[in-house]
Formats: C-alpha cells, structure tokens, sequence
C-alpha cells in the first residue's frame, strides 16, 4: 500500500470529458440493478422498487450481539440510521442523524490515522433519505442498505458540499487518511440520487479514495443528465487497491472518476453519461463485464497526453459497449512518454454501433461499426511470446480459456452472497451458541459447535462481530456458510500454532478427499503472539458443480490491537543486521494453502496481508512500521484446478506472494503483491528452511553464485502449471531494508533481482504486468526474460502481453 510521492501530481488532476446533450434517463433504469442472476450477485427484478417497502432483511432484525473487546467500553456495532433519528421518509433532512450513527461512540474520524478497534455496520432500511451535506464515513466502516428494497440517499436542492458519501474528507490540505492505508470499508445496496440539485453543481455519489479489503456492491447512481451536467457518480483520486461489481450509472459527466494504483470492477452498466469512465491515474485496471450505452465517449484514459501520460494499463474483457461513438480514448503512441503507459488489452468485447474502439492523440487507431461485432482480442504495448519486446497495436491471439472456468463463453464470475431471501430463523449466531468474542476466552469449542450443528441443519452460521480466540483448527465441514458481522476476528493464539516443523491450520475447510459446497464471507483470520507453525487457511475441498467461495475473507497477521506484534515488540530495525529473527515476531508459516485434493474454487477481494504497519499506532510519523514474519503467501497445489482468483491481494511473506505448483485452469483478475520491507535484512533464507514437500523455493541453491538482492521472495511463482491466465498482475517491490531510493521513477529497480518465476513445464499468460523494485520482469528457469529498462511505464514497469505459449 505505500505510494511515492511523485503519484501527488495525478491527485488534483480534473476530468477531461465535455459537456454534451444526453437524452433523458428512463426513472425505470434504477430497477437495472435488480435484474440479474444469483451468479452476479443482484437482486431479483419482482419486488419493490428503491426506496419503497419490501420484504424485511434478516440482518435488520437478528439480534445484536457483536462486541468490539478492544474498543471503548459500552460500543455499538450495529447502528440503525433510524435508531439515531433518521426518519427515511423522503422529506425530513436526516444528515445529522446518520453521521450521529456513523460518528458516535469515540469511533477514528478526523485526526485518527487507523484503527481496528472500532468497527461498525451503519444501516439503512428501505426509504428515502434526504440529506443537505456529505454524510463522512469513518474508518472501519459497513455502510449497508436493505437490499431487498434499496434505500435512497438523496441530495436536497440545497446540498453543501461535493459528495453525498465522503470516505476520506479533505479536512486541510490533504486527506484525513492517506489512502493507502483505508483498509476495511463497504458499501452495499444503496441508490444514489443528486438530480435535485443543480445540473451544473460539481458533486459525486461517493468521495472513494482507498486501499485493500474495500468494497462497494449493489449500488445505483442516479445523476442529472441535463446539458452541461457536472454530476459524477464516483470520484477516486488516490489509493493502492480496491473492488467494486455490481454497480449502475444512469446519466452525469462522468459515471466513474478514477484514480488509483490498482483495482479489479466487475459487472458496472453505465447509461446516457457524457463519459462512463475517466482514468486520472493508474498502474492497472481490470473491467470484467462492463457494459457501456448511449455514452459519447467510453473510457477516457488519455490524461497527460502523449508527452506525459499518467495512465498506466487497462484489462477489459467479457464487456460491451453499445451506441456510444468513442469506446476508448488513450494518449499512446509510437512516440508517446512513458514509454509503455496507455496499455491496453482487449479480449471478448461486443460492440453495436460504435464508430471508433480505440481513439489515439492523432486518430482512429482501431475502428468500430455502425452494427455489430465482437472484438476476439486485441491490445497495444509492449509484447514478450516469450522473447520480446515486440512494440504492436493491432490483434492478439486470445488466451485460451479452460470450459471448466467458462460460464457460456465468459469468465463465471459470482457476487457475494448476501442471503438476502432467508428468514432470520435460518441463521446460527456463534454469541447465541456460547462463543464470547471477547479476545480473552478460548472459544474454540463454541464456535466447533455452531458449525457443526448449522452444516447438518442447513443454517447459515452469523459470526457476530466480536474477537474469537482460538487454540486449535476450527474445521469447516462441507455444507457450511459463514457471514460475519463487521469484520470478526478469528485469533489463533497458544503453542499448538508455534511449531514451525509441524505446521497447523487455523481453520481447515474440508479434509483430503472430501467433496462439497462451502461459503464463507466478511471475516478476518489473525494470529496472536508467536505463530510459526500456523496455517491460516487450509482448503481441502473439492466442490463439483458450482464452486465454492471465499468473499471479502481477510488474512490479517499482527500489528493490531491484541496481536501482541506491534510497534512496541517488532519494531523495525534497519540500521541492525539480522542474522537471526526474533521468534516473538514470527507470526504464521503461510496464509492459505489450497492443497492438490481442492477444486473449484472462487475466492474475490480477499487480501492476505502480513502488516507492514501498527494499525493502531496514533503518533508515528512512519505509520509505526514493523517486522513480522510469515514464510508463505497464497499456495496452490490443486491437482484438478478450476481456481478464479477476482481481485486479490499478497503481501509481505518471506519466501513468496503467490505460489502455483502442478496445477492448471485458473483465472486471476488483477493480483497484487508487496515485498517484505525489511528484505534483504534479513533475506529469505531466515527464519523458514524450505520445505520440499509444499515446493518451497530453495533461494541458497537457486542464488549461489549470483550478486545483488537474489534470495528476495517472489511476488509470483508458477511450477509445472498448465493454461495460467492473468488478466492485470501489480508484482511491487518499494524498499531495501525500509529504504525506498530502490524504487524510485527513474532509478535502479534493484531492490531485488527478480520478481516473478516461471518453472518447468508451465504455461501461462499475463495480460498487463505490471511490476516495480525488480531489475528483472519475468524469469524463466532462473534466466531472466524481460528488463525493466525495456519497458518503462507510468511508475512501474508494464508488459501489456506476455505468453509462454
């Protein structure tokens, strides 16, 4: 999540689009959202519209039992916007009493740099919501509507201010929270209306600068589409991460102003806007089904122009545009600076009535039709099949595409799961079942005893929003559904994790041969104290039909409260050599292990974070930061594979990010990884031997003899793996012992040598790779493919295509 200065030139930046006459919005549009499969996740289209009474949601009215032990004493989680004073009745201005919900109880508003203990689920049940000023979310923070009637938030004609939600407010010159390091927030099932205020009046639904384990799901942007409109429906600046699907914009500007390091969007739908979407600044971008109609100009990523572009790359595939005369307008050419910025990959693109797909600084680069054609794949930038750079804008082969990962001829993709038609009666509370939450007593056996008892009823297991210290495997049988409650915790903690050389699950979904459906979603995993021997997720399982799926699941090691592995023990160290790691500081041997019995597994915006930072640190002007160890990232043996991977994220293990060994069939869509800090100081050879019978790399082999920053953990390693397709990749290495000089725009890159491997008989596509800190792209077989002084990007360094195969 850290993000060099030089990015602060992007964040001022206006939007390039002009204003145009639009055709009047169909009121009937909003229902768009409402009108989809269980696959993606929408509500059905029978019932209430938004605003209006529908059937109740299970969540409105299951009792409150979630806790926050760390936080302050007496503190509210679940906080009804009515309960405060919200009236939702389409005239009283109901501002003050939903920041009152949002705001109260001592929760890290302005001035808080971050904070774990004061997590809190702010609801909205069905009506309408006037308001006269931007509601201001504060951190940690679940901004939920009934989705089975969506809630209006809705600007008055006498609105003050530029956005109706404000996740991170510009109190003085900068932002409240850097927004790198705005962690754990969604919105869900809201309907955003600024039609009543002044066409020409700058305002955006939502102010969304932010970074990892962030969301926004099932929501309607409602804009005047009035000439010279200046409505937005998002406006990002700055981040380093995000996820947002399911989403609608009817009429504005611009549907979506973006700016951020990252970011994975899937299934949005923009109507009648002058511009859906307008890139400020990126490294990479991946659409997944974007549908875009009767807009002038599609994507605008043309900012900087050809001498100084500031757009990095965009993935875009299984998408449409439909009467709209620009598709994508970019500032790339042979000629244009950086050299690789403005890449672009196309693949399974629909169009109708487009006049130009591709609009360059002096033309048409790719033409369109005036009926109807499909875009098999084509892109523009740099290309390595595996030997390059080859410089192309025209057609690419596409990748080849497993039917085991296919819904029809697109990626199956899978909203999560809100369980939105179920009575409250279906749902098992763990608080209900005797489990405390309280960060103190062993709940271990509590919480066996609702999962065990909910897979055999059926039920869906209610984790309550609470700490649950746990000293030995919960195991996860096949018919289980888990849902949290403002982001749980469930905190291994004791001796039985603390073995290194017998390494143990903290929670085990399925055992080896075992066949079934699972689900889990909105809940952290984390370790407290010494840990070397926990594993925090193991997946055994194996799900014929549909898969089974992991949403917004959270691998969270130390620096918190609680984690006992704060600034105050792990400090960073970087003027010390380290020869040997404090085994207080060692905090888990891997984060998620997907072991060669699983298959058919979908997993989306879960980020697997060993902390860089304190948390809750309040007065460190470096975010407090710190050493931890984890020797693994994300490994998957699966043998049969069918594996989507939609917006994840790995950072700061030893030994790896992401690993993939004797596997195949698998999507990723837009992975991200950091490098431990404080590498090489220690290297990855301390504290983890490797360990052969899970494939680790063996660094004191593979680097002797070789100078530099070698034994430096892969972002990305891929070992005897078939038809690997990844569609946007960020590999990122910023520092040499806390050191940043290794990453700078214009320098080295040697912070380490390599950053992604490719061993024996592998193949695997990247589509927009991104990476940064390493002297080298990709490797082959310990030999190294592609330089970063071939292809100089934005910040970091981008191949737009490259293939094994």
């Amino acid at each position: 999540m850290y993000i060099p200065s030089v990015l602060s030139l992007f964040l001022f930046l206006g939007a390039l689009s002009h204003a145009v006459a639009l055709p009047a919005v169909d009121s009937t549009a909003v229902l768009a959202s409402r009108a989809s499969s269980r696959k993606l996740g929408r509500q059905s289209c029978e019932g209430p519209g938004p605003g209006e009474d529908g059937p109740e949601f299970w969540l409105e009215s299951i009792a409150k039992q979630g806790v926050s032990p760390l936080g302050p004493s007496n503190y509210t989680v679940f906080r009804n916007v009515k309960d405060f004073g919200a009236k939702g009745d389409g005239i009283t201005d109901d501002t003050d009493a939903i920041n009152k919900a949002m705001s109260s109880g001592g929760r890290c508003g302005q001035n808080c740099y971050s904070s774990t203990t004061t997590p809190a689920i702010v609801y909205f049940p069905a009506g309408s919501y006037v308001i006269s000023k931007p509601i201001f979310d504060y951190y940690n923070t679940i901004i939920l509507g009934n989705p089975n009637a969506m809630p209006v938030l809705k600007a008055s004609s006498s609105f003050q201010g530029g956005y109706l939600i404000d996740g991170d407010p510009y109190f003085g010159y900068g932002l409240n929270w850097p927004a790198t390091t705005v962690f754990w927030r969604q919105i869900r099932n809201l309907v955003f209306d600024t039609r009543n205020v002044a066409p020409r009046t700058q305002i955006s639904g939502i102010h969304w600068p932010t970074a990892q384990a962030t969301s926004l799901q099932n929501l309607v942007f409602q804009l005047s589409a009035d000439q010279g409109t200046e409505h937005q429906g998002i406006f990002c600046e700055s981040g380093s991460a995000g996820y947002a699907g399911d989403l609608v914009f009817n009429g504005g500007k611009i549907g979506a102003a973006l700016g951020n390091q990252q970011f994975t969007m899937r299934n949005l739908t923009f109507n009648n806007a002058v511009t859906a979407i307008s890139h400020y600044w990126n490294w990479g971008w991946t659409y997944q089904g974007l549908n875009i109609n009767n807009c002038q100009v599609g994507i605008d990523m043309s900012t900087g122009g050809s001498e100084s572009q500031s757009i990095g790359s965009i993935t875009l595939f299984d998408s449409s545009f439909a009467n709209t005369p620009v598709a994508i307008k970019t500032a790339q050419s042979d000629f244009s600076k950086p050299h690789t910025a403005g890449s672009i990959i196309l693949e399974n693109i629909s169009l109708q009535n487009v006049g130009t797909v591709v609009q360059g600084p002096s033309g048409r680069v790719l033409g369109g039709t005036s009926g109807s054609q499909v875009i098999a794949a084509w892109g523009q930038g740099n290309r390595y099949t595996p030997n390059g750079p080859t410089r192309f804008a025209g057609d690419i082969t596409p990748v080849f595409r497993p039917a085991s990962l296919l819904d029809g001829q697109k990626y199956y993709q899978r909203s999560k799961p809100q369980y939105e038609f179920l009575p409250v009666s279906a749902f098992s509370s763990v608080r209900a079942g005797g489990a405390k939450g309280d960060a103190t007593t062993d709940d271990t056996d509590a919480l066996q005893r609702v999962i065990d008892s909910a897979a055999v009823s059926g039920k869906v297991v209610f984790l309550d929003a609470g700490v649950y210290k746990v000293t030995k495997t919960l195991t996860i049988p096949p018919n289980s559904k888990i849902f949290g409650e403002a982001f749980p915790v469930i905190l291994s903690s004791g001796a039985f994790f603390n073995n290194m050389n017998e390494p143990k699950p903290v929670i085990q979904v399925g055992k080896a041969s075992e066949q079934g459906h699972v689900e889990l979603s909105d809940f952290v995993i984390s370790t407290q104290g010494a840990q070397a021997g926990a594993t925090l997720i193991e997946w055994n399982l194996a799900s014929p039909g549909e898969p089974s799926g992991l949403w917004e699941v959270h691998a969270r090691v130390g620096g918190f409260a609680g984690s006992q592995q704060t600034a105050a023990q792990c400090a960073k160290t970087p003027e010390t050599v380290i020869t040997e790691a404090d085994p207080n500081c060692i905090a888990a041997y891997m984060l998620m292990h997907v072991t060669a019995s699983a298959s058919n597994l979908y997993i989306e915006n879960c980020w697997f974070w060993v902390s860089d930072h304190d948390i809750d640190v309040q007065n460190e002007a470096d975010g407090g930061q710190i050493t931890l160890y984890s020797g693994r990232g994300l490994n998957i043996e699966s043998s049969e594979g069918n594996i989507w991977l939609s917006g994840t994220s790995v950072e700061h293990n030893v030994l790896y990010e992401y690993q993939f060994v004797s596997t195949k069939n698998v999507y990723m869509g837009q992975i991200q990884t950091e490098t431990a800090y404080y590498q090489p100081n220690p290297d990855a050879l301390i504290p983890f031997a490797p360990n052969a019978a899970i494939h680790d790399p063996d660094f004191a082999a593979t680097c002797e003899g070789k100078s530099g920053s070698c034994a430096v953990g892969w972002g990305l390693r891929v070992v005897d793996s078939k038809d690997i397709n990844v569609y946007g990749a960020g590999l990122y290495s910023f520092f040499d012992n806390f050191d940043a000089v290794c990453s700078e725009y214009g320098g080295e890159q040697n912070c380490q040598n390599s950053m992604f491997s490719i061993e024996g008989d592998s193949s695997i596509t990247v589509y927009n790779l991104n990476v940064l800190g390493s002297k080298s792209l990709v490797d082959k077989d310990g030999q190294s493919l592609a330089s970063y002084t071939d292809n100089l990007g934005v910040f970091t360094n981008n191949i737009a295509y490259f293939s094994t195969n």
